[in-house]
């Protein structure tokens, strides 16, 4: 029966296999030791990439951070599911307190198909998909959730905007500055340790049960104002936001010791990335470093959009595997069906593909990568060769209020504060020869020719193709705001909320 088994491939015989996603918030490319990041603190990520395999060429499907959960968990382009707005032209938006919409009922969600194959679901974290009762994790398909709706912004006063609350499933347990506490004097918070803990416990309690787990892991230390615990305050050379990284470093390596100590690390599939480019708006005491890529968070330049990923499974992956593959987000939604012996939907276009060829046999796939901003593809990636059909880092406006994406890094002609487009003539790279985008392939030469009629023909393709969902980002009301969550009047924290005023939404970038 095993020739049979292996005849079905690696996911039949592994029919259970735990999957553990860890999606850190506004982690760079360049923040890992095994990305090149010098000062070498983080020996347990750097040990999970020399025990599994690295991604070089991983993307995110949006450069901002609630279209690219969208994706994660759909394996659908955030155009596709709704996850954008269509309140001005490319323009990035997400999920703040009064956003009305949020993952719509008609997606489905990874955590949803899992349930089918037996699979008990855990979220710990941000959630980040709308906030609005019918949004709830637990209603999409998560059994658990102990986290948040939104970022820990704050503190806010209560009055024109509450505190964010905590969830412990379908109740929230507190508010982000009240009950559980960021100093922001110092960056001081436990949060990271209570993440911790939660994953630890599930991992124990599903390994007892002898149940098939999902955990998604998604936690948010690095996304400013960044924080630490006590323990871990001025540890690093990087300030604060490496405290947050040595002590995501330290959560991880734990993590991963748990699996190893409950003998279910062969049995547990786990995916390390991030959900955006490191946020340079933020640098450099509360960013993180792209590496040697062009700008950051918001745009759709590597910087932006290309993550550190690392993939790990002993007794499967081969340790020290280093991967070419042009990898997405959108993949780890077809990758984990897989491993679960599902198929993925057929009702409806997904963007992601199935890894576990790259991942096991070191195979390579020919796809291509979208960068999109809001309603418009600003670029297309194929093999080495990136086109920019559309440019912009962000407005003269808010770059002259001192927000800027691309901070000492300015290319004449790339990074431009009005919208330029290129779709008759593409700016070209070659990424292999220049990843940090500075060096536009000449117009005139065969080489130009050449990979910008494959790439646009990529683009005829998929946007010949293309259905948008229903845009989820376009309204905003404050009446919305989390001001009476599920479980409030237990604590003694429901406020009052001020009467429904829709508005459009007001996305400058």
């Amino acid at each position: 029966p095993l020739c049979l088994c292996w005849a079905l491939g690696p996911a039949a015989a592994a029919a259970a296999t735990n999957i553990l996603l860890l999606l850190m918030d506004d982690m760079g490319w360049g923040d890992l030791g095994a990305f090149g990041e010098p000062s070498k603190e983080t020996p347990n990520l750097d040990q999970m990439a020399a025990e599994g395999m690295l991604f070089l060429d991983f993307y995110t499907a949006n450069p901002l951070c609630s279209p690219s959960r969208a994706a994660l968990l759909t394996g659908r382009l955030p155009v596709r599911n709704g996850f954008y707005t269509t309140n001005g032209h490319a323009r990035n938006a997400y999920t703040p307190q009064d956003i009305v919409g949020g993952i719509p009922d008609s997606e489905i969600l990874l955590p949803e198909l899992l349930k089918k194959a037996g699979y008990t679901n855990k979220i710990i974290g941000k959630w980040h998909l709308g906030h609005q009762p019918q949004f709830h994790p637990l209603r999409h398909g998560f059994d658990e959730w102990f986290g948040s709706p939104n970022c820990h912004f704050g503190p806010y006063d209560n009055r024109e905007r509450p505190n964010i609350p905590v969830y412990r499933d379908w109740e929230m347990v507190g508010r982000y500055y009240e009950d559980f506490k960021i100093d922001l004097k110092t960056g001081e918070a436990n949060l990271t340790q209570l993440y911790l803990q939660e994953a630890l416990d599930f991992i124990s309690k599903q390994q007892a049960n002898q149940q098939p787990f999902f955990l998604y892991w998604a936690i948010d230390a690095t996304h400013a104002p960044v924080y630490a615990s006590k323990q871990f305050l001025g540890t690093s050379q990087r300030g604060l936001y490496g405290d947050a990284v040595r002590e995501i470093d330290d959560s991880v390596g734990k993590i991963l010791k748990h699996l190893q100590q409950l003998g279910i690390s062969e049995n547990t599939f786990v995916f390390f990335t991030s959900d955006n480019g490191a946020a340079l708006i933020s640098a450099p005491k509360q960013g993180g470093s792209n590496g040697p890529f062009l700008c950051g968070k918001q745009t759709t330049f590597e910087g932006g959009m290309r993550e550190p990923a690392i993939a790990w499974w002993p007794g499967h992956i081969p340790a020290g595997g280093v991967s070419h593959q042009l990898g997405s987000v959108m993949d780890l939604f077809s990758t984990s069906l897989s491993l679960a012996g599902l198929q993925p939907p057929s009702d409806r276009q997904i963007d992601g593909i199935d890894l576990l060829p790259v991942i096991l046999q070191g195979k390579l796939i020919d796809r291509p990568i979208f960068y999109y901003r809001g309603n418009e593809l600003m670029a297309v990636r194929a093999g080495l060769y990136k086109a920019h059909y559309w440019t912009w880092s962000n407005s003269w406006e808010e770059h002259s209020k001192g927000i800027d994406f691309c901070p000492g890094q300015s290319v004449a002609g790339v990074t431009t504060h009005t919208q330029e487009e290129h779709t008759y003539l593409p700016l070209l790279f070659h990424l292999g020869r220049d990843p940090g985008e500075k060096y536009p392939l000449s117009f005139a030469s065969e080489e130009y020719q050449e990979a910008v009629e494959r790439l646009s023909g990529l683009v005829q393709q998929h946007k010949a193709s293309l259905v948008p969902g229903q845009p989820q980002l376009n309204v905003c009301d404050q009446a919305v705001m989390n001001w009476s969550p599920p479980g409030c009047e237990k604590l003694g924290k429901c406020l009052k909320a001020p009467q429904s005023d829709p508005q459009k939404c007001s996305w400058p970038h």
